[in-house]
């Protein structure tokens, strides 16, 4: 960032003459500008800062205020709030932290909600397995892709939000192929699996592929050689 004067009539240049660079607040009201100009895909979000800004806008859409409104317009609008006071002495986008961008969202939240995130919209799903799998907030509803095994054992469907909100189910072949979207695990385990079963039987013989999933054991693994 530079900062100069200029003294000049129309597009005649009397003078011009470089003065110190901006700091602090000064500079950060700069860079809020350059922010308007060039739009919010000039700032450096992080793949966690991403998701963060996916998950309140999530909220935002499902259940409204207090949850901030985290659209371009709605950033834009608030960068006083969670955009310049978050820059301290930089004074370049290039120097801009991803960090400081998630901590500003953060600060978006009011206090007295700001707990109930992670409970509201948890970043992962543990599978049956053990496994933890992300969960995507940048559509109309929260989606969770995994392979199907994973699944195995498990009788109710997978929910967010206290259990009040199922995920989308994005079913994927040990392969991560799509074989089913789903948001009712156990009327899929009890109705279409069937003919899933006996296409990726003959796709992934090595692969448990289990009569009654609901019943059977999770796994990542194929089977062992021989079985």
């Amino acid at each position: 960032m530079r900062a100069r004067q200029v003294t000049r009539l129309g597009a005649i240049i009397f003078e011009e003459k470089p003065l110190p660079r901006p700091q602090g607040a000064r500079a950060a009201e700069a860079l809020a500008a350059g922010v308007r100009e060039l739009g919010l895909a000039a700032l450096p979000f992080s793949k966690d800062g991403m998701q963060l800004r996916e998950r309140i806008g999530f909220l935002h859409r499902s259940i409204g205020a207090p949850w901030p409104d985290v659209s371009d317009e709605g950033l834009l609008a608030r960068l006083a709030d969670w955009f310049v006071p978050f820059q301290g002495s930089v004074t370049s986008f290039d120097a801009i932290s991803p960090g400081s961008l998630s901590e500003g969202l953060r600060a978006l939240i009011p206090y007295d909600v700001a707990q109930d995130l992670n409970r509201l919209a948890p970043t992962h799903f543990e599978a049956p397995t053990g496994q933890r799998h992300p969960i995507q907030y940048d559509g109309d509803e929260p989606v969770l892709t995994i392979r199907v095994q994973e699944l195995f054992g498990l009788k109710a469907h997978p929910a967010i939000a206290g259990g009040r909100l199922p995920l989308l189910l994005e079913l994927t072949s040990p392969a991560h192929r799509p074989i089913q979207t789903t948001r009712d695990l156990p009327g899929f385990w009890a109705g279409s699996w069937k003919d899933v079963r006996s296409e990726m039987r003959g796709r992934y013989p090595r692969h448990p592929w289990p009569e009654d999933p609901a019943e059977a054991m999770p796994t990542t693994r194929a089977k062992p050689r021989g079985t």
